[in-house]
């Protein structure tokens, strides 16, 4: 899907195992609307059994990361009927179950405010660095608005006096002090915004498994919502699963054996290339 402008609403380049998909509406501040969501959407689904990457960087182009939804989406929010506002709200629960499911892990590159639904986005990433200068902030609460569907996510990483002061406060907090609170986790001068982020990527490149990566991205999703009996019960059989993988195989032979792991030796054989 296509900007009016014949720009692509979303870019997307591999290098070095990591898969780095931008935002693309600079002049709207990547402000989100149903052509973005769908887009960005289509694009995770497409890289969730993509072998080249190992990382999905997720960025905005311009100054801002994104700025939640746009003007034209909330002037269509007072005329819709029930069914087409739940169709549109169902659409972006859809992409942050994407995000927070996607086999792979995906790290927030926030490299201006990340605002409302913006900072939703950046909150369900599995990692999240921003740039020292960023805002960010659910203010949905200041135009009679709720953050609804990015509180199920958050809930799971704030406490609740923080999570309370964020969202029936709608205020607009800093990078560090978005990091103190944890819901991001660096802030960065802009100038080691992409070293920073490439860090991350990298180390998870060469010193994971791919398949123990995703298998611990659906435990970590599954178990907060499960009882004691049931979540230990879900980690015993996850754990047995894990055994018969052919990484854990393979890792634990290298371990063994005092050699260096097969995803070390790819990303060895790979780094600094562009797929």
């Amino acid at each position: 899907m296509n900007n009016p402008d014949s720009m692509p609403l979303i870019e997307e380049k591999t290098e070095a195992r990591v898969r780095t998909i931008t935002l693309n509406r600079p002049e709207k501040r990547n402000a989100l609307n149903g052509p973005l969501v769908e887009a960005l959407h289509d694009a995770l689904r497409a890289d969730a059994d993509d072998p080249e990457h190992r990382v999905v960087v997720l960025t905005g182009a311009g100054s801002a990361f994104s700025s939640g939804a746009d003007l034209e989406a909330l002037r269509a929010m007072r005329t819709a009927g029930p069914m087409q506002n739940r169709a549109d709200s169902k659409r972006l629960a859809a992409l942050f179950d994407a995000i927070y499911t996607h086999p792979k892990p995906v790290i927030a590159k926030i490299n201006g405010h990340a605002i409302a639904g913006g900072c939703g986005l950046a909150s369900v990433c599995d990692f999240a660095v921003a740039v020292e200068s960023a805002k960010l902030g659910f203010t949905e609460v200041r135009i009679g608005f709720v953050p609804a569907i990015v509180a199920v996510y958050v809930c799971r990483k704030l406490g609740e006096a923080a999570l309370r002061d964020l969202m029936l406060r709608g205020r607009l907090i800093d990078a560090a002090e978005a990091a103190e609170l944890g819901l991001i986790h660096r802030a960065v001068p802009a100038s080691e915004l992409g070293d920073a982020v490439q860090s991350i990527a990298a180390g998870i490149s060469r010193d994971t498994s791919a398949s123990a990566v995703a298998l611990t991205k659906q435990l970590l999703a599954d178990v907060p919502g499960m009882g004691y009996r049931e979540a230990l019960d879900h980690a015993v059989q996850l754990n047995a699963f894990a055994r018969g993988t052919d990484d854990c195989q393979a890792g634990i032979q290298a371990f063994l054996n005092k050699t260096e792991m097969p995803w070390t030796k790819a990303f060895d054989a790979d780094e600094g290339g562009e797929n």
